[in-house]
């Protein structure tokens, strides 16, 4: 079987796995809307340790401090901008008010975040270094989990059935197949990008973080408890995947 095919199949299953991420948030049912501040607090912490140990370390690793800040700040205006169009009576899959909008940012943040990841899959296996590109394949589709039920929480909250959640979760890592081709033909010009790419995608997502998911989170501040679990349970389990693969 050609090396590209391979690589396009692989990315396939990096992109199934964010769907699995969905699974978990099925079994909550209706409890889902009374644990809605834990589980904001959880998807802002995976997504926060996603976006600093997954693209802003590496970022800064291989990139300039003006290709960084360039990014981050290119992020957080597109997050801006995308608040600033989606009212809060915004429709996302045919469903409207403050989960829908929600769960359409959360959407388009990590639609947006999954094509450098797609390039770094095709850049690593394009790679001389032996088991680097199944490293990071594996890796990504590991991670791609728990962005999956960052995916599934709001839109659980919203009403959404599975199916939607589960093909929404999967709909956020579809231009990881496409990135990882691109860069498997063109390595050398899209190693040059990935700096600014990743932090171009953590400047989104914490952006997102900070200006949508904690103040909703935190909206009663009487009840700081059960977001401040979530938060550190999810910072605590992305922490514990980034340990196991050595990210």
């Amino acid at each position: 079987m050609p090396d590209l095919l391979i690589l396009f199949l692989a990315a396939c299953g990096t992109a199934l796995a964010t769907g699995l991420g969905a699974i978990p948030v099925w079994f909550l049912g209706d409890r889902a809307a009374a644990l809605t501040p834990l589980l904001l607090g959880v998807a802002a912490g995976v997504m926060g340790v996603a976006s600093i140990f997954g693209l802003l370390i590496p970022a800064a690793e291989e990139g300039s401090v003006w290709e960084v800040l360039g990014g981050l700040l290119l992020g957080g205006v597109l997050l801006g901008v995308a608040r600033r169009r989606l009212r809060p009576e915004a429709a996302f899959m045919g469903r409207r008010g403050p989960g829908a909008r929600t769960s359409a940012l959360v959407f388009a943040v990590l639609f947006v975040h999954s094509l450098p990841e797609g390039l770094a899959v095709g850049t690593a296996y394009a790679s001389d270094r032996a088991g680097l590109g199944l490293f990071v394949i594996v890796a990504i589709a590991i991670q791609n989990v728990p962005e999956g039920t960052s995916v599934a929480i709001p839109m659980e909250v919203a009403g959404f059935g599975r199916a939607r959640q589960f093909w929404a979760a999967v709909g956020t890592s579809a231009p990881q197949p496409v990135g990882a081709v691109a860069a498997y033909l063109a390595v050398e010009q899209v190693s040059a990008l990935l700096p600014f790419s990743f932090a171009f995608a953590a400047g989104a997502m914490l952006s997102l973080i900070a200006a949508e998911m904690l103040p909703q989170a935190y909206a009663d501040r009487r009840r700081w408890f059960g977001p401040s679990v979530g938060l550190a349970a999810g910072v605590a389990v992305m922490l514990v995947l980034d340990l196991a693969l050595g990210v």
